[in-house]
């Protein structure tokens, strides 16, 4: 996911108005008294690109301040700059610039995920993670974190649906060993067992993303999968279709002469949302 820094609205400024500091405001502080922002959403940092920043902060120093607030603990949170912090480690400084700015937990934690959002610096699962939080902990609704960020509310639904993924599946697209794509495939298979067996084969048969939603969508056998990994083709491009359109997970269920639709929802609002695209009109009223 690429996200522009027009498309996060008016971004970290309207947070942490950096433009309006003085020189007189930047303090140096000791980088033993910075800890890193407790509700940072990024579990991977880069070893290359951190590497590279430490060469040319060596060459150059720390172009831009780091933003901290003081901790409630001890010394200073970290608030924005993590990377620059980590490569100033890398090169031995024993002080940094610093802006100490007065948040409050929520902001922290806003703050860390919208930067992070802003430089496309987190994978899908972290970017998931991150929606979770804000609307747990900031609480937003969708629609309203839809409109923080710039995006569509299906757009949030369905990064979050990538929680639904087993654990080892979260790890692969962690990684990128596996792409959106292949995720999105593979939240058609509710079995998490069978959704570990054919992302192993994806992975080690390099299969792309066409491949993999061959093998899911078409109802033929293969001898590395088993029999009831393989639904009837017909209602599994029923349940793409439905789960395109409603964007959340949906699951067809056939027996010989009936069968079952099962519709998954994150909310009460987000299930208004699903029978309004229902046509089911009186929702509000029930």
């Amino acid at each position: 996911m690429v996200l522009s820094k027009r498309a996060l609205g008016r971004g970290l400024d309207s947070l942490i108005p950096l433009h309006e500091t003085s020189a007189d405001s930047i303090s140096s502080i000791d980088i033993r008294d910075l800890r890193p922002n407790p509700y940072q959403p990024r579990r991977v940092f880069d070893d290359d690109k951190l590497q590279e920043l430490a060469n040319s902060i060596r060459e150059h120093g720390i172009l831009q301040p780091i933003v901290v607030r003081k901790s409630a603990i001890q010394g200073f949170d970290i608030v924005a700059g993590e990377r620059r912090f980590r490569a100033a480690k890398l090169v031995g400084l024993h002080v940094v610039p610093a802006i100490v700015r007065d948040l409050t937990d929520i902001q922290l934690m806003e703050i860390a995920i919208i930067e992070n959002l802003q430089r496309a610096d987190l994978n899908p699962l972290e970017t998931a993670e991150a929606y979770v939080q804000l609307i747990e902990r900031c609480g937003y609704t969708q629609e309203q974190l839809a409109k923080r960020i710039g995006q569509s509310r299906s757009h949030i639904a369905n990064m979050m649906r990538l929680l639904q993924l087993s654990p080892l599946v979260r790890e692969y697209v962690s990684r990128g060993t596996l792409s959106m794509g292949h995720a999105r495939a593979l939240l058609a298979i509710q079995n998490k067992e069978e959704q570990e067996q054919i992302a192993d084969l994806a992975v080690k048969q390099e299969w792309s993303v066409r491949k993999l939603e061959a093998m899911i969508y078409e109802p033929k056998k293969t001898k590395n999968v088993s029999r009831e990994t393989k639904i009837h083709e017909r209602f599994k491009h029923y349940e793409e279709q439905v789960r395109q359109y409603l964007g959340t997970s949906v699951r067809i269920q056939s027996g010989k002469n009936k069968g079952k639709i099962e519709i998954e929802y994150f909310s009460e609002e987000d299930l208004e949302r699903i029978l309004q695209l229902l046509m089911v009109t009186d929702a509000d009223g029930v």
